[in-house]
């Protein structure tokens, strides 16, 4: 099946007692054992619900994956990955992250024994930094909030010289416009709450993978954890996906056209998105991805906190707010939100400043929400 069609129907065959079309919400803590060990697939909700089942399936499908996991939130997601490592054990990743990896990384489990390096975005900056302890390369592609791209292909086969696996966040571009188990990587992981669910109503992550044994250790840690959605926010994730394709052509659509209009703005000092040719990520983009995805981040020229605050203020349409990928369009400042943990140093070495906003397009009347950015310039 193409993209569409598994977004609607992978996972989500009619319900065989009542021939429901959409996946029933199951909203059961335990379930019937007829006697001891005999059941019919599932015993707790914790360790597996049906609508939770299909909501797995489904993402799998669209990652091209075998096995999906889902999640409480991106980052209980994420904590299951990590989850799997042991004290000494190494991580390197982009420098360039959203901040709530970052703060899962130095202040969860630096402490339990974690290592972890920071590089920029190119392959051999990873490779420079293996050790003999190095189990994870982490990749954000595109980064959290300057939409660097990252090369998924090249990284991950650096990592298998090392027998290292890769784990991409794909986030943004969502599988719609990137599939990385395609380019060699061996871990996906989403915060559902963004793109996939797509309606900001729901908190959700998942994580798709190909191999077995990691998918066992994973799989280990969201039933032993229990950080899993509940039945209806799955259910809410799976009518999201259904409108996955749609709606990223629209975010993509006017991104690109607030980008273009941003870029000629005497009051914009700098616009980052992939989708520009003169982007340095423009060509990489255009190998790995199927589309530009619907973020945009950009500089306000000669501003400072307050300034970027008195443009927020203005705004009428676009809303300012925390989080991203939903049918509205949202901005939000990473210097002191998304990004807030980071330390300065940290933050300006990852070029994160003052003046940075970011802005997720959401799937508005472009023309309103240019005319929304114009009036607050």
């Amino acid at each position: 099946m193409k993209f569409s069609t598994k977004a609607i129907h992978a996972g989500q065959e009619p319900d065989p007692t009542t021939g429901s079309v959409i996946t029933p919400v199951y909203l059961t803590s335990t379930y019937r054992q007829s006697e001891l060990d005999v059941h019919k697939g599932f015993e707790y909700s914790r360790t597996g619900n049906p609508t939770r089942k299909a909501l797995e399936e489904c993402l799998a499908s669209l990652e091209n994956g075998k096995y999906g996991l889902a999640f409480s939130s991106g980052l209980a997601a994420e904590h299951s990955i990590l989850s799997a490592l042991s004290p000494g054990d190494h991580v390197i990743s982009t420098i360039n992250m959203y901040g709530g990896t970052y703060r899962l990384f130095e202040k969860v489990f630096k402490p339990l024994g974690i290592k972890f390096s920071y590089v920029e975005d190119d392959a051999e900056c990873f490779e420079k930094e293996v050790k003999p302890n190095t189990k994870l390369f982490w990749v954000e592609t595109p980064t959290n909030p300057l939409l660097r791209i990252i090369d998924i292909e090249r990284v991950s086969q650096t990592a298998r010289k090392y027998a290292i696996k890769t784990v991409v966040d794909n986030t943004f571009a969502t599988p719609y416009f990137q599939q990385p188990l395609l380019l060699h990587a061996d871990i996906v992981v989403h915060s559902a709450t963004k793109y996939i669910g797509g309606h900001s109503d729901l908190i959700g992550g998942a994580v798709i993978l190909n191999d077995e044994e990691w998918y066992k250790r994973i799989k280990f840690f969201q039933n032993s954890v229990g950080a899993v959605p509940g039945a209806f926010d799955a259910w809410l994730m799976l009518r999201g996906i259904k409108t996955l394709a749609l709606r990223m052509k629209k975010h993509e659509e006017n991104a690109k056209c607030i980008a273009e209009f941003l870029e000629k703005h005497p009051a914009i000092e700098e616009v980052f998105f992939p989708g520009l040719p003169g982007n340095p990520y423009h060509q990489l983009a255009l190998k790995q991805m199927k589309g530009f995805g619907g973020m945009v981040s950009f500089k306000l020229r000669n501003a400072d906190k307050e300034t970027v605050n008195t443009f927020f203020k203005r705004l009428k349409i676009i809303t300012l707010a925390q989080s991203l990928g939903g049918v509205e369009s949202l901005v939000s400042y990473p210097y002191t939100m998304t990004h807030g943990v980071m330390p300065v140093k940290e933050k300006e070495a990852a070029g994160i400043t003052g003046n940075l906003v970011r802005l997720s397009a959401g799937i508005e009347d472009v023309e309103d929400l240019i005319d929304d950015i114009s009036q607050a310039l």
